[in-house]
């Protein structure tokens, strides 16, 4: 008897291929329907309000930009370190707090600058209390690879993990042997929120150019030297393939804490702005700010500098937006649900590639 061949009936046939269809424009488009639907639909209502225009969405906007450039700081560290040895540094929030508590301390207590100081010392006591966030940061974050984290270079994946975290408590409990439990206050040296101009209806802050003079320079330093020093290249080589990097000739260490170094820096410049920025810093701003940036590092795409950037200022005009419009009790809410509609449609994150498995 010959074999019957049975084909699909052509109407279960077209349902197949419509739904198919349906899911590559859901997954082309969807992502910026998503992305989009927040400003858009506010945009809408401001339009059709009795303002009718858009500066209030605008404002909120730009204060979302300046605001996720400080996430992106500390976003960076985290995609940095993942991206060299696939491992999440729970800890990484908390060098952030760090960086506030030093920068803060050191311009008050050591440098003694205060609201009466004139503009050139505030200025050159804010620049070197960068510099020195920025060194104290980075090599708290080498200290912590080198103690906690290389010893368990080759052992199972939870335990770094559960290392990064017990890390990410013990800084937490110098925050709070440092300055106390509660919230404090920060001398707000810049004015922060000052207005210096207005265009278009956007109302430009002392904050907000902090923010920006700070990150955009030290973000284009950051990305010019992994794109054209040698250790630059050798951080890239590591990442590609630790096991080929070492043949040839590269040192992983050295290269490793590089990598923590750099992202600890980029946390310590976060944590001053953060402190110049909110004028209040305590010891658990490192738990949820890191959050955020963790966040923001997923959405933009693990291991991947652009999508940290990019996460970074995505959560801080969402974030802008929940706390003016819906309610800042909802903010977290909102960040978290735009997060996991954005990995549904898209898992790998915005910029996100495939990696190498850790070996």
């Amino acid at each position: 008897m010959e074999a019957g061949t049975t084909t699909a009936p052509p109407s279960a046939a077209l349902s197949e291929g419509q739904g198919a269809r349906f899911r590559r424009l859901a997954n082309r488009y969807g992502l910026f329907v998503v992305l989009l639907a927040l400003p858009v639909w506010y945009g809408i209502k401001d339009l059709t309000g009795p303002e009718h225009d858009l500066s209030r969405l605008a404002n909120n906007l730009f204060s979302g930009l300046s605001n996720g450039s400080i996430i992106a700081l500390v976003a960076i560290g985290y995609t940095l370190v993942y991206g060299i040895i696939e491992l999440i540094n729970f800890a990484h929030g908390d060098v952030f707090m760090i960086g506030s508590f030093t920068a803060s301390q050191f311009w008050a207590s050591v440098l003694g600058i205060t609201l009466a100081t004139g503009t050139a010392g505030v200025i050159g006591g804010i620049l070197v209390s960068l510099v020195v966030a920025m060194v104290v940061c980075g090599g708290l974050n080498v200290m912590i690879e080198r103690v906690a984290y290389r010893p368990l270079r080759n052992a199972p994946k939870l335990a770094p993990l559960i290392t990064a975290v017990g890390m990410s408590f013990v800084l937490q409990n110098v925050g709070l042997l440092w300055l106390g439990g509660s919230p404090a206050g920060v001398d707000d040296l810049v004015h922060a929120q000052q207005e210096v101009t207005t265009i278009a209806g956007v109302s430009i802050q002392r904050a907000d150019l902090l923010a920006f003079v700070v990150t955009i320079p030290l973000v284009i330093t950051m990305v010019t030297f992994i794109n054209t020093s040698r250790l630059g290249r050798a951080m890239r080589a590591t990442a590609q393939d630790p096991d080929a990097a070492r043949l040839m000739g590269i040192n992983v260490d050295t290269t490793i804490s590089l990598t923590f170094l750099i992202g600890g820096m980029l946390a310590g410049a976060a944590g001053l702005i953060y402190a110049l920025y909110q004028t209040t810093i305590w010891f658990f701003q490192g738990f949820q700010g890191g959050l955020l940036a963790f966040t923001a590092a997923v959405m933009g795409g693990i291991g991947n500098l652009r999508g940290a950037v990019i996460g970074g200022l995505i959560i801080g005009c969402i974030q802008q937006i929940s706390d003016n419009r819906i309610g800042p009790e909802w903010t977290a809410a909102v960040v978290f649900a735009y997060l996991i509609l954005i990995m549904v449609f898209r898992p790998q994150g915005l910029l996100g590639e495939e990696t190498r498995e850790a070996g």
